[in-house]
């Protein structure tokens, strides 16, 4: 009895320190920036924005994201297509979107350096060729559906806050009842380390940023020397915002549900896999921080269903008193609050053919908690040997 209440105790206290912290995290997003919505300026208005799309082996997937670019008005100026050497169609499926998007350019990047990783590579070339009277430069992944107003909606939101960089959380596209369970208990891993998109005061080394939709400042970019910073980053987005946001920039992250969605992955899988492989974010940590979240993250998300069932069998087999008590609401309030969040993020997440795919099993996500904790355990001990394709 003596061994139970001191782990009683002991949970107690490490997990009311996690909640709390939580608990001011969450709280943060009621102040937040509301989700951004499609802009529609005039064909008259200035065009001053460089979208560069990285490419390798993309053939199957980028077509949504060409047509939603050709679909995009001022101030897009131009669409620069930067491809690693695909031994797919990749190439073909651009020349023929060419056709009737004058702005469509299709690059080379040069042979990859030994300390680079291909996709900030292949962004730094593409900044490098774009046209120099365009104000900002917009990185967008291949496997994202820009929306009708993107571009001129992220721009301006830029320019009323005043950020030097601007990303977007997208809507995810889900297709099968495996991702629907897991994918939205990684996801989790973010929104609890980190204030949630829209949130406008954050330390540089709590900054967010997501890759697939990525505005900076071409003055910005020209000061940090390109991606250089992020040259050997498999987190390339959020590496080059800490840096940028410890240099005194404007980094900001927005909610951008309405603007851009993303088929990230295929299948449980490939989510588990290529996902959960840089969503540690250890290249933009230091090590004791990283390891301080993996401990936040084993007591607020992994932890509280496990230990949850096993204190009520321990009530069950008579054992009462007042911490094993304590432990199982406390554990309870921590499940709740997660059953919350999955309908806070709810319209994160396209639902057109959602009845189709199993997505019911999205409410049951909480159970991959603990797989999905694992996960961000598992890549924060072992370094990528293998992205995309590439072998590094």
């Amino acid at each position: 009895m003596l061994i139970i209440a001191v782990f009683c105790a002991g949970l107690l206290l490490t997990q009311g320190i996690a909640l709390f912290i939580l608990l001011s995290r969450l709280l943060k997003g009621a102040r937040r920036r509301s989700p951004l919505k499609p802009l529609f300026l005039s064909e008259a208005s200035v065009r001053n924005v460089s979208v560069v799309i990285p490419t390798l082996n993309e053939a199957a997937r980028i077509s949504p994201c060409l047509t939603g670019l050709e679909q995009q008005g001022a101030p897009l100026k131009e669409i620069l297509v930067v491809d690693s050497r695909s031994t797919d169609k990749t190439k073909a499926v651009v020349e023929a979107a060419q056709r009737t998007n004058p702005r469509l350019k299709f690059l080379t990047d040069d042979p990859l350096p030994q300390n680079w990783v291909g996709r900030p590579w292949a962004l730094n070339y593409g900044f490098e060729q774009s046209d120099p009277d365009s104000e900002w430069i917009l990185g967008i992944d291949a496997d994202t559906q820009p929306q009708p107003g993107l571009v001129a909606s992220v721009v301006q939101a830029a320019e009323e806050e005043g950020y030097d960089i601007l990303s977007l959380s997208p809507q995810f596209i889900l297709k099968t009842a495996g991702e629907w369970w897991l994918q939205p208990a990684l996801l989790m891993t973010l929104l609890y380390r980190f204030e949630s998109a829209g949130v406008r005061i954050q330390a540089p080394e709590t900054v967010m940023a997501n890759g697939q939709c990525f505005l900076c400042r071409r003055s910005v970019l020209q000061a940090l020397g390109g991606y250089q910073l992020a040259a050997r980053s498999f987190c390339d987005d959020v590496t080059l915002a800490r840096a940028a946001a410890s240099r005194g920039y404007q980094v900001g992250f927005l909610d951008g549900a309405n603007l851009i969605r993303v088929r990230m992955y295929e299948g449980i899988r490939e989510t588990w896999q290529e996902w959960g492989r840089s969503l540690d974010l250890k290249d933009a940590t230091i090590p004791a921080r990283l390891w301080a979240e993996v401990v936040f993250l084993i007591l607020v998300q992994g932890l509280p269903i496990l230990a949850l069932g096993f204190l009520l069998i321990l009530w069950g087999l008579g054992v009462d008193f007042l911490f094993l008590k304590l432990a199982i609401a406390l554990n309870g309030v921590l499940l709740l609050m997660r059953w919350g969040m999955l309908l806070a993020i709810y319209p994160s997440y396209y639902r057109e053919s959602a009845s189709k795919t199993g997505a019911w099993v999205y409410w049951l996500s909480p159970l991959a908690d603990p797989l999905a904790v694992s996960r961000i355990i598992l890549s924060a001990s072992q370094t990528p040997k293998q992205w995309r394709g590439r072998i590094y």
